[in-house]
This record gives C-alpha cells, sequence and structure tokens, in this order.
C-alpha cells in the first residue's frame, strides 16, 4: 500500500513549529471540568466550548491538528458548518480518538491495559470518511510501588502498534501515546526508567507490525518527577534528560514528536518544550499535543457565557502562540506578561 501521503499529512501538523490541540476529552472529563467553573455539561455546551478554541485567531499557523472525540467529529457549528469544516478553515487537520479507555490489567493491582482493537477497522474506516486525517490512542503506564512491569508494558505497546497499522491501513496516520503518568510518588530516575522501556518496547512493536514510522507522530510524556515527590527536577534536567530519553529509542525517519502536557502548568509545558528545543541536534520536530495546558485559561475565561468568549480566545490563542515559539525554541518568559 502507498503510504506517502501520511508522511506528508505528519509533516503538516508538526511544520513551521505547529501542534496538537488535544479536545478529545471523554464527557465524563468535560463534565469535571465543566463543575470546576459551574457549567452544565451538555451536548450543547461541550459544541459551544470547543467551536470557541476552533474558531480562535491563533489556531491559524499554531495549531496543525486537533484531536477530537466521536460526538464532536459529529457536530456543526451555531452556524451550520460541521466542526471538521471550521478547523479545516483554519489551515489545521482533524483528528480523532479511537481507542476505548483502560480496563485493569490482569495480575496487577494498579496497571491498565487500554482496550478497541475489536471493531477498530470499522471504527477508523468511518471516521475516514467523515473527515478525519489522523487518529491516536493512549496506553497508560503506572508506575505504583515496583514500577511498570515489562508483562504490562509489552502488552500495551503490541496493541499500540495492532492499532497504528489499522489506522494506516485506513488512510490516516496514528498518533501513538505511550503515557508514563506523572500522578504518584515517584522519583525522576523511575520515571526515566519506565519511559526508556515504554519508548523501547513501542518501537520494536511497531517495527513487528511494519507500521510506516513516517507516516506516524510519537506522543510521549516528558521525563519528571512523579507529581506528589518531594524532589521535582529542575527544568533544565527535564530538557536534558527527556532529549535523552528520546535520541536513544526513537528512530531518526520518525517526522514528529507531540508531548502530552500530563498535568504540568500551561507555563511548565511550555518552558520545558522550549528548553528542549534550545538543545537540539535531533532529526525530528519536537512539538506539542497539549490539552489542559492550552485551554485552562480559556476554560477559566469563558465561564459558559457568550459574552466571554473573545477573552477565552484571547487566552487560548496566546497559549497556542507561546507554544508555537517554544516548538522553534524562541521562547521567552517575559512573553507571558
Amino acid at each position: 500500500m502507498e503510504f506517502s501521503n501520511l508522511s506528508k499529512i505528519a509533516e503538516y501538523i508538526v511544520k513551521d513549529g505547529k501542534g496538537i490541540l488535544a479536545a478529545d476529552e471523554s464527557n465524563p472529563t468535560c463534565k469535571k471540568r465543566f463543575d470546576a467553573i459551574s457549567v452544565e455539561c451538555t451536548e450543547e455546551s461541550r459544541r459551544n466550548y470547543r467551536e470557541l478554541l476552533f474558531s480562535s485567531d491563533g489556531m491559524d499557523g499554531n495549531i496543525g491538528g486537533v484531536i477530537l472525540f466521536d460526538e464532536t467529529l459529529r457536530q456543526k457549528s451555531k452556524s451550520g458548518i460541521s466542526l471538521v469544516e471550521l478547523i479545516l478553515s483554519k489551515n489545521a487537520l482533524p483528528g480523532i480518538k479511537v481507542d476505548k479507555g483502560l480496563l485493569p490489567y490482569e495480575g496487577s493491582e494498579y496497571e491498565t491495559l487500554t482496550q478497541g482493537l475489536d471493531g477498530l477497522n470499522e471504527r477508523c474506516s468511518e471516521y475516514n470518511e467523515l473527515g478525519a486525517k489522523f487518529t491516536k490512542w493512549r496506553a497508560v503506564i503506572s508506575i505504583g510501588e515496583k514500577g511498570p512491569s515489562q508483562e504490562c508494558i509489552d502488552a500495551n505497546m503490541h496493541a499500540l502498534a495492532k492499532y497504528a497499522k489499522v489506522a494506516q491501513i485506513n488512510n490516516m496516520v496514528p498518533i501513538v501515546e505511550p503515557e508514563v503518568l506523572m500522578q504518584g510518588k515517584h522519583s525522576f530516575d523511575n520515571c526515566y526508567d519506565a519511559t526508556d522501556r515504554s519508548l523501547k518496547s513501542l518501537f520494536a512493536h511497531l517495527k513487528m507490525e511494519n507500521v510506516f514510522i513516517e507516516g506516524t507522530i510519537l506522543k510521549p510524556n516528558m521525563v519528571t518527577a512523579g507529581s506528589e515527590s518531594d524532589e521535582q527536577a529542575a527544568p533544565d534536567k527535564v530538557a536534558e534528560m527527556t532529549v535523552k530519553c528520546l535520541k536513544k529509542n526513537v528512530p531518526n525517519n520518525l517526522p514528529g514528536i507531540t508531548f502530552l502536557s500530563g498535568g504540568q502548568s500551561e507555563i511548565e509545558s511550555t518552558q520545558h518544550l522550549n528548553l528542549m528545543n534550545k538543545i537540539g541536534g535531533f532529526p525530528w520536530k519536537l512539538s506539542f499535543s497539549y490539552g489542559r495546558a492550552l485551554q485552562k485559561s480559556a476554560l477559566n475565561r469563558w465561564q459558559g457565557l457568550d459574552e466571554n468568549i473573545p477573552s477565552a480566545q484571547k487566552a487560548f490563542s496566546h497559549r497556542a502562540k507561546m507554544n508555537n515559539l517554544a516548538s522553534r525554541g524562541t521562547w521567552t518568559q517575559d512573553l507571558e506578561n
């Protein structure tokens, strides 16, 4: 099968400092975010909020792709055009989350395995017809007290590789997301080890499945200490060791790496990305695929009110621009004031 179109899509998404807006929150996750600002979570309110983001000026030139939830891929804007068309009008590409969430991993108290391979080919075929150009599947690696088991890592990476192949057969770029969770008390070194083992396993499984690497995007975590750890690493160390781990495990022909923010603050996620790009010396584009780190300020300004839309869009556009600069290594703290 001819996959050259997939490499063009992958390269486009991360070209010129562009990154990805992760707007694929499930309805329960969306409800949590809306509850925090006292907004009822309905199909209409979810549509209104996402339309606010997708129609922002800061989309064009800063966002190369938007990851959607199934509901959003099918929705129309208030003016009657599809949200897919709205995204395309901002020169960004629509994508879709295709996994079906987490199940407990057999024999483990805290590990999980992502489900969703059943019926994946049919779902991907439909999503492609609905206009999706890329897909995303998230595997979750929990460190816990004993560290992640190799068996659970390998099971998750096997599923990621199977998914990636199905996505490519359906003419969509797969984003592979092996997320080592930030939540917990684990050390920086524990995170490095888990990330190192996860990436090594992932690319071995992608090779086994003959996945076209030039038409694939990696969405990894950064190497950080656990969110509840007393010893947090300096930003320079986060950047240095994350780049080291990637250089050790990621093939040179992968077009782009778009980091998840994983609970980092808006400024932290931008600063870390910027520092990595200042280090440089790697063959892939290092960019962003942020959810909360792009949306939090905008959501807080919106408060569910139409009159707050311009202010919320301004906040989102600012974060999109800041992360574009970070993807080029030209962000500075004084731009935030």
